[in-house]
This record gives C-alpha cells, sequence and structure tokens, in this order.
C-alpha cells in the first residue's frame, strides 16, 4: 500500500472516530471546545504513536516467537497505561502548564478504546514498522482533527437558537452524526 495514501486513509476515510467508532467517550466528553479537543487529540497522537510502536516490537519480538500471540490485548492495555504513566509523570516535571491544561483528560486516554484500537489494527493489518508508524500518526492526526471541528462547532452551538429539546448533547450527537456522513460522503467519490 502506497504510504500517502495509508496516511490519508487513516485521517480521513477510515477515521478511528467516525468510521470506526473507537474513542467515542472522549470524542464527545473533551470536545466542549476546541482547545480542550486539540489538547486532547496532541495527547492521543503522542500516545498512540508510542503506543503502536512499541506493540509492535513487543508482539513481533517477544509474543509470536515465545508463542503467546493470544496474550496481545492484555500486554497492549499494560503498554499503554505504562505509557500514559510515565506521559504524565514527565509533563508534570517538565511542563506543567501542559500538564495542568489536560487535568483529567490525560488518565482519560488510558482507558481510550481508540489508543488499542488502533494498535490492534497494525498487528490485524499486518502492517510492517513503517506502515504502523504512519498509520498510527495518521489516526492520531484524524482524532485530533474531527475532535477540534466538532469542538468549534460545540462552542458555536452554545449561542446558537436551538430548540431546547436539542440542546446539549442531542444537537452534538446529530452533529457528529452529520460530520460521519461527510466523511462517508469523501469515500464514495
Amino acid at each position: 500500500m502506497n504510504l500517502i495514501s495509508l496516511f490519508t486513509m487513516s485521517i480521513l476515510t477510515q477515521n478511528i472516530v467516525l468510521h470506526r467508532f473507537l474513542g467515542i467517550c472522549p470524542f464527545i466528553g473533551t470536545s466542549k471546545s476546541g482547545k480542550n479537543a486539540f489538547s486532547m487529540g496532541l495527547s492521543v497522537t503522542t500516545v498512540v504513536t508510542l503506543a503502536s510502536l512499541i506493540t509492535y516490537f513487543l508482539y513481533y519480538y517477544v509474543l509470536v516467537p515465545t508463542n503467546t500471540t493470544y496474550l496481545k490485548t492484555v500486554a497492549f492495555i499494560l503498554v499503554i497505561a505504562s505509557l500514559v504513566q510515565c506521559l504524565e509523570i514527565l509533563l508534570k516535571k517538565y511542563n506543567k502548564p501542559l500538564y495542568e491544561t489536560l487535568g483529567i483528560y490525560l488518565p482519560l486516554i488510558t482507558t481510550n478504546c481508540a489508543v488499542l484500537g488502533v494498535t490492534l489494527l497494525t498487528i490485524g493489518n499486518e502492517y510492517n514498522l513503517i506502515e504502523t508508524l504512519i498509520f498510527s500518526i495518521g489516526s492520531g492526526v484524524g482524532f485530533t482533527l474531527v475532535s477540534y471541528v466538532f469542538g468549534t462547532i460545540r462552542e458555536r452551538l452554545e449561542y446558537a437558537d436551538v430548540p431546547n429539546c436539542f440542546k446539549g448533547y442531542p444537537i452534538a450527537l446529530i452533529t457528529a452524526a452529520m460530520m460521519a456522513l461527510l466523511f462517508t460522503r469523501y469515500i464514495l467519490l
């Protein structure tokens, strides 16, 4: 597969949120503003990229040779949780403002199914190391893109004339559905 098309596909047409429906909780929960959504997206991109690389080596150089590939999900979850803890410690020590901005969102990455989903997709699709790197970065960028766009739309919806029965989460879910249709439309063209 062409690396450019793999990257583009992972951002747009095979978006982990709008196409695969992974990471919906942080997508809805942290996207009340564009700034929060962007910060969460950058954190997810960092974690998903590092986790994909680490789990690639873990899978092919530890689990496959020892014939213990059935442990991949448990092992990948441990890698992701450890990675998020290390990232949290490093941010707290070296970049206090970013740590305070992310706040509760950083530990939420551990339970973000999009991160685990991308690591499992790279193994399931049998991507090589470069393809794994491209796909995981693209997936993180795609998560960031749709979260940011969704966050900025939600900011505007706060001041829009929306019927009371649609205010809050109902209009947010309708907006997310329309975004998913737009991305699906891109596939069909």
